[in-house]
């Protein structure tokens, strides 16, 4: 009995136009809820990231059909020049192969320009690594050797030099130089760890190296690597000291190939 009243009660309740519209406004207003949700998903494309693809050596037209399969873009941003690389290729790229992006990001490029051009030396002294790195790639030029000296300020730069030399703030050096830094330590920090460059490619292994403030030692090629293209392509089959600490600027060696069947998968 006391069923068939409630189920009663229900059927007036509904029945009354107020409780109908007002449960009708409830159900519009979860639905608009809805609907802005998922298109506030598709405009910021949440939750739909990709791997930045690795565009080394290619021409800009391989780098942009590989982009579209990769959904990202790509656009020429600088140049540099370095004899034995081919005209016109990927030198280097941001971000970095391996990053994680947003379907749709333009990853920049610069290509290795057809002939040498000339670039103003910047002022890196007082730096941190960082900063000196980005203005190094911003103006075209290379981090080299990362050379460490006793100082207060771990990390900052005290001495900028291209083969050997001092470098001034203002002088010309041909776009693509490997500008090699001196920077403080003030023996405070301890060991840094060796990163894992095994299956990355010669430039990214020496970025990761770099983060980790060490340098590359020697590089060792396999038969298969006959040319400079070659060296470009090859990949990180094995390297020393992963998985111990090293003292900053200690340099770490690493062995090559582009035989896939030598790159472990773990």
């Amino acid at each position: 009995m006391a069923s068939k009243e409630s189920t009663g009660k229900k059927k007036g309740l509904l029945s009354n136009w107020m409780v109908r519209n007002l449960l009708g406004a409830v159900l519009v207003f979860i639905g608009l809820l809805v609907v802005a949700s998922v298109g506030l998903a598709l405009i910021t494309r949440h939750n739909r990231t990709v791997t930045v693809p690795d565009f080394t050596n290619m021409t800009v037209a391989e780098a942009r059909s590989v982009a579209r399969d990769g959904h990202v873009g790509v656009k020429v941003t600088d140049s540099v020049f370095i004899r034995r690389l081919g005209a016109g290729v990927v030198y280097r790229q941001s971000p970095k192969a391996g990053a994680t992006v947003k379907k749709g990001r333009s990853i920049f490029l610069t290509i290795n320009s057809i002939v040498p051009k000339k670039v103003v030396m910047p002022n890196l002294i007082g730096y941190s690594l960082n900063e000196a790195r980005s203005e190094l790639i911003n103006r075209g030029l290379v981090l080299g050797k990362l050379n460490y000296t006793q100082d207060i300020a771990t990390n900052n730069v005290i001495r900028q030099s291209v083969r050997g030399r001092t470098v001034r703030p203002g002088d010309m050096v041909v776009s693509g130089s490997e500008v090699d830094l001196t920077l403080g330590f003030s023996g405070e920090e301890g060991p840094t760890a060796v990163p894992r460059v095994i299956g990355m490619k010669y430039i990214p292994a020496v970025d990761a190296l770099h983060d980790r403030y060490l340098n590359v030692g020697r590089v060792r090629f396999d038969s298969g690597v006959k040319t400079y293209t070659d060296s470009v392509n090859a990949v990180v089959y094995k390297q020393d000291g992963l998985g111990t600490s090293k003292t900053y600027g200690s340099a770490v060696n690493i062995y090559l190939t582009l035989d896939p069947e030598k790159i472990p998968t773990e």
